[in-house]
């Protein structure tokens, strides 16, 4: 057996593990409950919970992406080609499958503003300075528009040719979604280039 190997569960049957409060068995339940403060007079009311989902891993399909989307509440337009497109006031972010067999979750952010072309270099040490600072969705300078604008991207590319449950697809998204809002608020504020 690999040293990486790890399964639920005690090694000789009995109660489910448990790890931060949420217990590792056939369900999964997304985010441990929020602790009782020693000076609350009244309890502290639970965290708020996405679902219990069962824990069972399959394919990420784009049925699957949207019924997650749809859970988090996020609206979105699909094309004919099977993207899903989410729009916000400052940007919009492309949700699909790609890859040989469609096994590649991508995220891919565009703020709607664009750079003009004379301030390409100013943009290049933005985005870098994104990039060397933050984990997740790399951000980049695309292809020139029609109109010589410079466009920006952060993309997030999660392969999941194994299939994961329904739980994770959620967090995913979800964190995907939240971070893409991130970067196009630091590019309006702190990165002072939109």
């Amino acid at each position: 057996m690999p040293w990486w190997s790890w399964r639920p569960g005690p090694a000789g049957g009995g109660e489910p593990e448990t790890r931060s409060g949420t217990t590792v068995d056939d369900n999964v339940r997304v985010g441990p409950p929020t602790p009782r403060r020693p000076d609350d007079d009244a309890a502290a009311p639970e965290r708020p919970v996405i679902a219990d989902m069962p824990a069972t891993v399959a394919p990420v399909t784009l049925s699957r992406v949207c019924d997650a989307l749809d859970l988090l509440d996020v609206r979105y337009l699909a094309d004919g080609d099977g993207n899903l497109l989410a729009m916000w006031e400052r940007h919009a972010v492309l949700v699909a499958l790609e890859g040989p067999e469609d096994e590649i979750l991508v995220m891919r952010a565009r703020p709607h503003a664009t750079v003009p072309p004379d301030w390409a270099d100013r943009a290049y040490r933005v985005v870098n300075e994104w990039n060397h600072t933050r984990r997740f969705c790399k951000a980049y300078i695309g292809d020139p528009t029609e109109r010589g604008q410079l466009p920006i991207y952060a993309e997030l590319q999660v392969p999941l040719g194994a299939g994961t449950h329904d739980a994770l697809l959620v967090e995913m998204l979800d964190c995907g979604a939240a971070v893409a809002t991130t970067f196009v608020d630091w590019l309006h504020d702190e990165g002072a280039l939109l």
